[in-house]
């Protein structure tokens, strides 16, 4: 298999430099080139043909959000990786470079006390993500599942009545905002049920996302605080490094709680956790949604929500940026639908309105098979 070309652009000397050597050093990546802005990048585009690239956003000339619409107005596909800083403005501008039609974002090294520990945290980050981005397999000890997944399977017959789902669960990582800002806007004000939300995402980007979330979205969407009561029509977005998970507290009803166990799948926030919370908290009356994203992290809990009673709806592969996540929960014959991204509102509707139970003992058929 031949190496995945990558380009590097930024404006640092330094970033440049550690990027390349890191990502040099992995047998199976080829650095092709490096651009110190947008508008050196997107000349170097044609000639270089990068499977990837690597992009700063604050940059002279170009920055990085031009860039990346620039490159998307060329109809090029080329998977595109943004570097970010943990700040709140640093958070703005990513989830302004998402919606641009960038892919996926790292993290740029803070407070490390060395190169090597700079060259560390961006291999740990940005490897799987480049493997995962171009559809070759994820070796690394951190990516909990491998890229390309086996065709799903229909989901196993049932043992039992399914239930009318009485929450929404909903989890994603790569690709995942932007899917996210397409599926809630098509949700009604009326939703019947609250909704909580796990997205792979550091602290200070998820608050941003969930005001971003909020302005587009008829429902209410916060990031979660501890203990609020959960409501009809109000979306709860997981804050970056801790567990969202369900409490059930008696004739008081149900609210959010929030921990910093160990991560799950190597992520806090992760979806095990809310999704097991959901189906202890409402007796499996649950429905579960996997949207796009890196890794196996949701699969278990689908398994539990099944097991239970309730239903699972996971994205397709076609319309997946990356089809681990509902892939794996479709391969282990978790998924009730397989569905484009573009059916999941509805699916979501029809299930929350009864239209469809499972409630015959056997699955319903899986849809987008390949």
């Amino acid at each position: 298999m031949n190496p995945i070309r990558v380009m590097v652009v930024d404006d640092s000397v330094v970033v440049r430099k550690i990027v390349t050597d890191v990502l040099s050093a992995d047998p199976g990546i080829e650095v092709v080139g490096t651009a110190v802005n947008g508008k050196v990048a997107l000349g170097k585009l044609e000639q270089l043909k990068p499977d990837l690239v690597t992009m700063d956003i604050e940059m002279p000339e170009m920055n990085g959000i031009e860039a990346v619409r620039a490159i998307r107005g060329t109809r090029s596909r080329v998977p595109i990786i943004m570097f970010s800083t943990l700040t709140e403005r640093g958070a703005t501008a990513t989830l302004d470079a998402l919606s641009a039609g960038a892919n996926d974002y790292v993290t740029k090294p803070a407070n490390v006390g060395s190169v090597a520990q700079s060259m560390e945290s961006v291999r740990e980050q940005l490897i799987p993500k480049i493997k995962a981005l171009t559809g070759r397999p994820v070796t690394s000890v951190r990516a909990a599942a491998a890229p390309v997944v086996p065709p799903p399977r229909p989901a196993a017959p049932r043992t039992g009545p399914g239930k009318k789902p009485a929450v929404l669960v909903i989890g994603s990582s790569t690709g995942g905002p932007e899917a996210l800002a397409r599926v809630l806007p098509a949700l009604p004000v009326n939703l019947p049920v609250p909704v909580l939300l796990a997205q792979h995402m550091p602290p200070v980007f998820t608050r941003q996302f969930a005001q971003r979330l909020d302005r587009l979205s008829p429902l209410r969407v916060v990031e979660a605080v501890d203990g609020t009561p959960l409501a009809p029509g109000t979306v709860h977005l997981a804050p970056g490094d801790h567990h969202l998970v369900v409490r059930a507290n008696g004739r008081a009803g149900f609210t959010t709680a929030l921990n910093q166990s160990p991560p799950e799948n190597f992520c806090r926030p992760a979806v095990d956790p809310l999704f097991r919370s959901a189906v202890a908290a409402y007796d499996g009356a649950v429905l579960g949604v996997v949207l796009t994203g890196m890794g196996a992290d949701g699969r278990n809990g689908c398994g539990e929500i099944r097991n239970a009673g309730g239903t699972v709806v996971v994205q397709d592969q076609a319309t997946s940026v990356v089809w681990g996540m509902p892939g794996a929960v479709a391969q282990a014959g978790y998924a009730d639908e397989v569905l484009p991204l573009d059916r999941i509102a509805e699916a979501i509707q029809r299930h929350l309105a009864g239209a469809a139970p499972l409630n015959t003992g056997t699955a319903m058929a899986v849809g987008g098979r390949r």
